[in-house]
């Protein structure tokens, strides 16, 4: 028979190989949230409130918002109460809480910008019938797909991590409970959550960047039979925010789940970590408020006081 010592608690490690930048990482950490938290909560309003953004690109859009919204509330509040106490601990129960909505909101994002390209694809290739193809029905199903998608995701990762006996300490090199940093404290045999978490990862990534990438190959050849400079260059600029949102998002997932283990170290996984669940949420709202024309325009009136048309 093995002794196993009964972890009842985490403790995470953060970014205390760095007491000299504490506060300037606490001020850097509650500034991006702050903007998170108000971008993404203006967007969702703004979206609500201007009729003139009341289309199947800006329904998929708040998703997007709220997604981030959540998403980024999941890890970043405890960061900062972490910078602020002396021992950063959390509960056996937090931390499946926490990694269980972390593996809901990673994956409903991941589609949720497959399900974009899609519709961007049915706007630009049909544009007379794009509102009836792309009905509020239509909208709503393809919305809920990523969700569940989501709800496999978390429910999957949760159900493994619980399963697992902890004998090598309780303190994880983190600042979050991200899998690979819980699972590496098991002395249980991880192979099937490593496979698992390799083979989900590798599974939702090829589909959701082949839909994406299949979408965007028919975006172009659409483009490309459209005559007018003018109306090639509208439908880039309409692509154009979804694609940098695309490329930022999957590119730090990639390094992070893809990768093998011997390329890279813990403080890369931490500085890459805190882009994708800290960073990025602010980023989305800020990239679609500054390159979108509509948006702009829906701001603009907002802040002058005019009223929105009524449908």
């Amino acid at each position: 028979m093995k002794n196993y010592t009964t972890v009842h608690e985490f403790i995470f490690v953060g970014f205390s190989d760095l007491p000299n930048l504490q506060i300037p990482l606490f001020a850097f950490f509650l500034m991006v949230y702050i903007i998170t938290v108000t971008g993404n909560v203006g967007m969702i309003l703004l979206i609500r409130m201007c009729s003139q953004l009341h289309t199947p690109m800006y329904f998929f859009l708040s998703n997007l918002s709220f997604v981030d919204l959540c998403y980024s509330s999941v890890v970043t509040p405890k960061i900062l109460l972490d910078m602020i106490v002396k021992k950063r601990n959390i509960s056996l129960t937090g931390c499946a809480l926490q990694m269980w909505f972390f593996c809901l909101f990673l994956a409903t994002e991941c589609f949720l910008l497959a399900v974009m390209a899609y519709d961007r694809y049915k706007a630009i290739s049909n544009p007379l019938l794009y509102t009836v193809i792309m009905s509020q029905r239509v909208c709503t199903r393809l919305a809920i797909i990523p969700y569940l998608v989501g709800m496999l995701n978390a429910i999957t990762h949760t159900t493994l991590s619980l399963q697992l006996n902890f004998c090598h300490g309780n303190i994880i090199n983190h600042f979050f409970c991200d899998i690979p940093a819980v699972i590496s404290l098991s002395c249980s045999d991880t192979q099937l959550n490593k496979g698992v978490l390799f083979g989900l990862s590798c599974t939702f990534g090829i589909v959701s960047t082949s839909i994406i990438f299949v979408s965007y190959t028919y975006i172009v050849l659409a483009i490309l039979r459209i005559r007018s400079n003018e109306g090639r260059r509208k439908a880039f600029s309409t692509c154009s925010t979804h694609l940098t949102t695309v490329s930022i998002f999957y590119g730090t997932l990639f390094f992070t789940y893809v990768r093998p283990s011997s390329f890279s170290t813990v403080n890369e996984d931490k500085i890459i970590s805190m882009f994708y669940t800290v960073v990025i949420p602010m980023l989305n709202p800020l990239i679609y408020s500054l390159r979108n024309q509509e948006v702009k325009e829906a701001m603009r009136k907002l802040t002058m006081g005019k009223k929105f048309p009524t449908k």
